[in-house]
This record gives structure tokens, sequence and C-alpha cells, in this order.
């Protein structure tokens, strides 16, 4: 089995409000942990991490990228307007013609908006999908969601989004840990319903160690604790019962978790402490080219 190198790839920045993104959690508590601007907004990463397995690149997740028009920008606060994860691929030397696969745990836009042009050109005229040669992964059951969203959540899609990848001929839907054509002697995913439905979890393998890449499940660092959920989730206590799951496999010293919303760290390891609390350690900020 060939090493994994995992490099992570900042995308566009956004700041949300903290009382949304902590859920039941008080102020007096989440902000020791991330402070708030004068709008109560907390600094987030939109990061996604990149696989290079041989010859193949895969990309999981796009961030949300810079596809809003400037009004809802602000809204969602969204805090550049260029597409930073292309230039971040550029910065390492990699066009987003070179990436060979695209998973997305979902397709709220936060994690999917970076498939698209930025506001500036899309209004020079170029509304196709970044990524030309690559295929793009989804959950069946999350693909299905962003087609037939509820009244909750249909503002977290992107309208059109789910045609255009469609009419790419290069969709690939995932119904299972394993699909034959995304590197199945690499890959696996895990699935979750609390933050959404059919949130996809992709883990990567090697002979020494695995990553897992913790999606909206746990956003980052300060939500690792297990009571810690958004106010985005749909099921909270659900997702509280998935995380412990997931830390059943993923919490220790083999393994990774990796972070797509720290506004500090892309990945950690994750262990119960003496306390019988779940921490992380062993923080990494930006790693490039991190061999698992």
């Amino acid at each position: 089995m060939q090493s994994i190198k995992v490099s992570a790839i900042k995308g566009n920045t956004q700041r949300l409000d903290g009382g949304a993104m902590f859920g039941n959690a008080p102020r007096a508590v989440w902000e020791k942990w991330i402070s708030p601007d004068d709008r109560s907004r907390i600094e987030l990463n939109c990061r996604a991490m990149l696989l290079e397995i041989g010859d193949k690149r895969i990309l999981c997740e796009t961030g949300i990228g810079a596809f809003f028009e400037p009004k809802l920008a602000d809204r969602y606060g969204v805090i550049e307007s260029s597409h930073r994860l292309v230039e971040n691929l550029l910065a390492l030397g990699l066009k987003d013609s070179d990436i060979d696969f695209v998973i997305l745990s979902h397709l709220h836009f936060d994690h999917a908006g970076g498939l698209l042009p930025s506001w500036t050109e899309q209004q020079q005229g170029k509304t196709g999908l970044l990524f030309p040669n690559a295929k793009y992964v989804v959950g069946k059951t999350a693909f299905s969601r962003a087609e037939n969203p509820h009244t909750r959540d249909r503002a977290s899609f992107i309208p059109g989004l789910s045609d255009k990848l469609k009419t790419s001929g290069r969709l690939i839907l995932v119904d299972g840990n394993q699909h034959p054509d995304v590197l199945p002697d690499y890959l696996s995913f895990v699935f979750t319903e609390g933050h959404t439905p059919g949130h996809m979890h992709t883990i990567a393998k090697s002979n020494n160690s695995a990553i897992a890449f913790a999606g909206d499940l746990i956003p980052g660092r300060a939500w690792v604790h297990l009571p810690i959920t958004m106010g985005y989730d749909r099921y909270p206590e659900m997702l509280i019962d998935e995380k412990k799951s997931f830390y059943d496999l993923f919490a220790n010293e083999n393994s990774w978790i990796f972070f797509t919303h720290d506004h500090e760290f892309a990945m950690s390891r994750v262990r119960l402490d003496s306390s019988h609390r779940y921490t992380p350690y062993d923080d990494v900020a930006d790693p490039v080219h991190f061999v698992l």
C-alpha cells in the first residue's frame, strides 16, 4: 500500500454568528474559545483536504468559494472576493484541472460553493463548474436532499448546482462505505445524519495511519467536546451519538481528524482524557504533503 500525502488547502474565510455555530452553549462559554467580532460573528475557515495517492489527487470539499453576489457575501460573512481555494492550489503548483476527484461531504453552500467561479468571473460569462477533469463524488442521500430540501435548510443549497453536477457526466453517487471507482484500496466512507441527511465522511488509510474528514459533524477543535453542537444541525442529540461512534473509530493514536472550519488548526488527534472528556491534541495548523 502506498503512502498518502495530506495537505490542507484554505478556501475563502467566513464569519458566522457565534450563537448559531455553538447551538445551546452560552456565549459566556464559547467566546473563550473563539472571540466574536462586533457583529457577534466568529471567524471560520472553509478548508479542503487534498490527498495525493500515487498519481491521483483527491480534493475533499471545495469550501464556500466566492460565488455569492456582494449582498449575499456580506450576509454570510464571506471575507475575500477572489477564489482563495483555486489561488492556494496554484501556490502548491496545481490547477483545478489537475484534480482527479472532488469528494463532497454534502452540498451546503459552504462546502460546495467552491465548485463555481467567483462572482466577478460569473459576470464575465464564466458559469461552468471548476475542476473540469475531476469526477464529482457525492453521497446518494445527500444529493437527494439537495434536490428536495426541507423548508428549514432550503437556503443552504445553491440553486441549479445539482443539475450542473448531473449534466457534467462525471457525477458519482455513493451508496455504501466504498465505491469501486473511487480508490477503494485507500478510501472509504462513513455516513451520519445528525447535521444533514447522508453527510459523508471520507476516510483515508495507509499502512501506518488513517485520517477522517469530519465535515460538519465536528467543524473544529471547539466542537470536539461531545455536548457541543451547532444550531444548524438537524438532530443535535443524534449528532452527539454519532460523534461518539466516530470517536470509537478514530479517537486513537493512529488516527487523525481533519477539521474544515477550525480557525487555527486543520487536523488533530483526539483522545479521552482523565476527566472522561474527548479532547484534541497534536494539533497541526496547515500541513503540506504530510505523510500519512
